[in-house]
């Protein structure tokens, strides 16, 4: 189904904080997520350390979510998830051109 109304958030995080990055991003209006396991790679003469090669875990919490919402949950976990803390994140958003499966959001009642 065509839309112009998502976009797909990728916040790519060191092995643990994803559950944290989803709370985060619950906190800015996402319903839901996925996530998924994964391993950094760099230069090999960035990656050694005392002469041991490091490859450190990482997970990639994968999100598609309203347009109306992506830019305080990028900001969100950026600011909360981002290089300078524990979690050493890296956030993107990606435009979506198909979607099918979301559930609509609930009528707001006033």
């Amino acid at each position: 189904m065509k839309t112009e109304n998502h976009e797909v958030i990728f916040a790519i995080v060191n092995a643990g904080f994803a559950d944290e990055a989803m709370a985060v991003a619950r906190g800015q209006g996402a319903r839901g997520g996925t996530i998924l396991n994964a391993r950094g790679v760099a230069r090999e003469q960035e990656a050694a350390f005392f002469g041991v090669t490091i490859h450190p875990e990482k997970e990639i919490l994968m999100l598609v979510v309203e347009k109306s919402v992506r830019n305080p949950i990028l900001n969100a976990l950026y600011t909360q998830m981002g290089m300078d803390k524990k979690a050493q994140g890296i956030v993107f958003s990606l435009p979506v051109s198909d979607v099918a499966g979301l559930a609509p959001l609930p009528e707001m009642k006033e």
